[in-house]
């Protein structure tokens, strides 16, 4: 077979190829754009949610709707929040599903929302360090692996980012929901 392609249908044909890498790059940018803006309104309709949740339990706080660290948060703080919280955050983790389930609904996609009421996640978050710290420090003391107390997603996820930042160190979360727990261990 013979090539019939000309210079300029080569040269045409390079041209073409570099605008659709430029276009796709384009799109790929407004998209980055579109996902901050897309991020930003899952924690507006969060807040909505949540501030009619309120107005119903007659409960006041202040809320804050933010995109932080690649997620949508909504934070709530005000007096008399606490039972919005449940005992070791139970209903905070409940609270947030509901929540994301009302983004789901109104976006068609699911969301990573992250919900806090009255600071309640920031003040677990040095619990769950202290913890962790004391875990690894028991496993270099004695060898042994460390089994710790059945924990929610994000109380697993704190445990696992302090274990993972020390050397010599490794953790691993084993079992099922809602009995999976993180075991520290020495690393391999």
């Amino acid at each position: 077979m013979t090539d019939t392609s000309t210079p300029e249908s080569s040269v045409s044909a390079s041209s073409e190829a570099e605008a659709s890498t430029a276009t796709a790059e384009e799109t790929k940018t407004s998209e980055t754009v579109a996902s901050d803006g897309d991020l930003f309104r899952q924690s507006e309709i969060a807040a909505d949610y949540i501030e009619g949740l309120l107005d119903i339990l007659d409960y006041d706080g202040d809320i804050d709707e933010l995109v932080s660290a690649g997620r949508p948060m909504v934070e709530v703080v005000g007096g008399r929040l606490q039972p919005l919280v449940g005992q070791r955050g139970a209903t905070l983790e409940a609270l947030q599903e509901l929540t994301r389930l009302a983004i789901f609904r109104a976006t068609g996609s699911p969301s990573r929302l992250l919900l806090d009421i009255g600071g309640y996640r920031a003040s677990r978050r040095k619990e769950l360090a202290a913890v962790a710290r004391n875990a690894v420090e028991k496993v270099k003391e004695h060898g042994d692996p460390v089994r710790l107390e059945p924990m929610s997603a994000f109380e697993r996820k704190c445990v696992h980012d302090v274990v993972n930042a020390i050397p010599g160190v490794q953790s691993e979360s084993e079992g099922v929901e809602p009995n999976r727990r993180i075991v520290v261990r020495a690393a391999d």
